[in-house]
């Protein structure tokens, strides 16, 4: 089968976790032996960024991460994409919303000529709800339906008529990255890796992460990207070290060398998009990463609070939870070993991909079901 992806970037995840998820994705599907073609454009935003701040290095550490992916990945130039010979024997296509709405229509318009793979539109943003117009410039007539990885998105999709079918593909863990890679040394408390972003979560960060730190006097570390000369300030003021950004696949090992981490969600995931975690948690309980999270709904039941990971519902909470969970560490032990558990049971890339498959099936007309294709074995290391 040919499955083709197109996508803002894989090869840079520069304030782009769009690449985290997709990334394992397209590595599940080739080591089951299916034909996968990823397509970015050459000019891609962020992978200009990524190169502009720090040269052709980690593209080459990329390669180093991924080598599966290297020769399916192919840079286009948006002016000259013939798509005619790039949709040529694909069986499912999917592209993801961050792709202008014009390459969307085009892609459309070519399933409709006549051509018979299945078609799906990917939203992983909450533009559905905060950004509707946005959303409702996307021509998705001759798509077989939307992968929404919320609820929420995607009963704003059927709703709104933007599209006729659409189903819940909630983001996952790539767990044969991210597992746990105990060192047995610490070199601080708490690490935090997240970008700073548009204003949406400035308050929150305070709340959680800057303020409780200098009350707590704890060690701690953040990685990210667009964090303003105030932010930096304010880090430094409360004694947190700023480390800019992180390649994604070298989390893991970061998260090793503290004690634990949180999950401070941006404020539409607080207010309009309940039951949205993002990739960020998923990957952290991949890595048996002790984990507490700022207070958000999670109404699909994805996780069990005080089990995965522990839950402050603000600020004085929070820093109770720190305090607790630094100084303990049978609980550190008991929460990771659960969070991690509960990833590898229900919520890695794998399970995503079986989950796309099935989809396809339905659009096919075919009873869903897994892939005659047996599942490669993805780590199932538990903590030592």
């Amino acid at each position: 089968m040919r499955v083709v992806i197109f996508c803002h970037s894989l090869l840079s995840d520069w304030n782009h976790g769009n690449a985290h998820f997709l990334r394992g994705v397209a590595s599940d599907l080739l080591l089951r032996g299916y034909d996968v073609g990823v397509f970015e454009p050459r000019n891609a935003w962020s992978l200009e960024h990524l190169v502009a701040d720090h040269g052709e290095a980690p593209l080459h550490a990329f390669e180093q991460a991924y080598p599966e992916l290297v020769g399916n990945i192919e840079r286009y130039d948006p002016a000259a994409l013939d798509l005619e010979a790039v949709l040529d024997r694909a069986d499912l296509v999917v592209v993801h919303e961050w792709n202008p709405p014009e390459l969307v229509a085009a892609i459309g318009r070519h399933r409709a000529a006549g051509h018979e793979y299945v078609l799906l539109f990917h939203d992983t943003h909450h533009r559905s709800v905060t950004d509707r117009d946005a959303v409702a410039g996307f021509d998705l007539r001759h798509y077989d339906g939307v992968l929404a990885f919320g609820d929420v998105i995607r009963d704003a999709y059927l709703a709104n008529n933007w599209a006729a079918r659409a189903w819940t593909w909630h983001e996952g863990a790539d767990v044969r990255r991210f597992r746990p890679l105990g060192t047995g040394a610490y070199d601080g408390d708490l690490v935090w890796i997240g970008n700073w972003g548009d204003e949406e979560r400035t308050a929150e960060l305070h709340e959680f992460l800057i303020d409780p730190v200098r009350r707590l006097g704890l060690r701690a570390r953040v990685y990210g990207v667009r964090y303003p000369d105030a932010a930096r300030r304010d880090l430094a003021d409360a004694g947190i070290e700023y480390g800019g950004w992180l390649p994604n696949f070298e989390v893991p090992a970061v998260l090793a060398r503290f004690r634990f981490t949180i999950h401070v969600p941006r404020r539409p995931y607080l207010t309009a998009l309940p039951g949205i975690p993002t990739i960020r948690p998923f990957e952290a309980l991949a890595c048996g990463a002790p984990m507490i999270s700022a207070m958000w709904t999670d109404g699909a039941g994805l996780f069990t609070e005080d089990r995965d990971f522990l839950v402050a519902a603000d600020g004085q909470a929070m820093e109770a939870a720190m305090q607790r969970i630094a100084s303990d560490p049978d609980l550190r032990y008991e929460l990771a070993l659960h969070g991690r558990r509960t990833i590898l049971q229900r919520h890695t890339c794998a399970h995503r991909v079986d989950e796309l498959l099935a989809i396809a099936d339905t659009v096919r007309g075919r009873t869903p079901g897994f892939p005659a294709e047996p599942r490669p074995d993805a780590s199932t290391q538990e903590l030592s």
